[in-house]
């Protein structure tokens, strides 16, 4: 059946003119909504135990950048800065509503456990099941998502490739945070490599930045050929530290990424932070976007570097100039 518009004068019939500014304004709807979603300015809640300046935020920002997010322009950034009982104190302020997305650096995550109102993304090197964030990495069924850097292949790797470098090494000084979510896991897969190296790992548990200093006196002591530090943010910031440690008592040591490497460390194999930085921007554009992260899989990086402090490898006596470890580095740091 044909549809027809009667225009007429009467107040009963709908004018010509009325007529074409209902089309019009129906047809400038869809425009009118992306201008509107175009000058919606998102706020993002930054919250770490890092300090200023962040290359993990810089590592963020450019990936924003790469979407069309501007700072200042369509989104502003709030940076917290602390230790996590003073982040907690912090944490509160997202409770006035006006927060759309926040993220967390490393142990920053634990002190934002108890954030349920608004998405949270994480970048974790623990693992986010054991501490509680989500119920799955596949389906994290919470408000929660992110990526996590723990792997326990890279734990055995990273005692291979030591061997490689230093074939000699029969005990091996193990420096573990046991306040890291996933800790025993990591070290379990450290004990079954050693044991096929026929190496003698000496376990070196500290809890937190405040037992550090007491953990590096019995490495000291243990009489070990090298050292193994596993990575978190306590071990990150102190990595100068653990670093001249390990040159001091002419142990070769590995770690996780390679910031420890380019303050001193011998080695180091793991995934590269700053690039998973920027990959999880794309994750904040999705939930800007409307998607829910209890559906969004948390990510562990399939792409890892080595790195190889070749002026550290002099000090200590190493000889790699027929190594074939150099050949497999993705950095080299002169």
């Amino acid at each position: 059946m044909a549809c027809s518009v009667q225009f007429g004068r009467d107040g009963g019939v709908m004018k010509r003119r009325d007529f074409i500014r209902l089309i019009a304004g129906a047809m400038a709807f869809p425009v009118i909504a992306r201008a509107q979603e175009a000058r919606k300015i998102y706020r993002i809640f930054w919250i770490s135990t890092g300090s200023e300046p962040d290359p993990f935020l810089d590592g963020f920002l450019e990936g924003l950048r790469s979407l069309g997010y501007v700072e200042g322009k369509n989104v502003v950034l709030e940076k917290h800065y602390g230790n996590p009982s003073a982040l907690r104190q912090v944490i509160s302020q997202l409770r006035r509503g006006d927060v759309d997305l926040a993220v967390s650096s490393g142990p920053a995550t634990r002190a934002m456990a108890t954030v349920k109102d608004i998405p949270v993304l994480f970048a974790l090197s623990g693992d986010p099941v054991a501490l509680g964030v989500v119920k799955s990495l596949a389906q994290p069924g919470t408000n929660f998502t992110g990526s996590t850097f723990l792997s326990l292949e890279l734990a055995g790797k990273r005692v291979e490739l030591l061997k490689d470098i230093c074939p000699r090494i029969r005990r091996l000084a193990v420096l573990s945070n046991t306040d890291h979510p996933g800790e025993p896991s990591e070290w379990r897969a450290t004990q079954q490599t050693c044991a096929g190296l026929d190496i003698v790992p000496t376990y070196v548990p500290f809890s937190g930045a405040g037992e550090l200093d007491n953990a590096l006196e019995v490495a000291g002591d243990s009489d070990a050929d090298a050292m193994l530090v596993f990575p978190d943010v306590v071990t990150m910031v102190d990595r100068t530290k653990l670093a001249e440690f390990a040159l001091a008592h002419r142990l070769p040591s590995m770690f996780g990424w390679s910031e420890y490497c380019e303050a001193g460390g011998l080695l180091s194999y793991g995934a590269n932070q700053r690039a998973t930085y920027r990959w999880l921007a794309n994750y904040a554009d999705r939930i800007l976007r409307g998607e829910d992260p209890a559906v969004l899989p948390v990510i562990r990086p399939e792409k890892f570097e080595l790195v190889i402090n070749l002026k550290t490898a002099r000090l200590l006596g190493v000889e790699l100039d027929t190594s074939s470890i150099l050949f497999r580095a993705n950095k080299v740091i002169s």
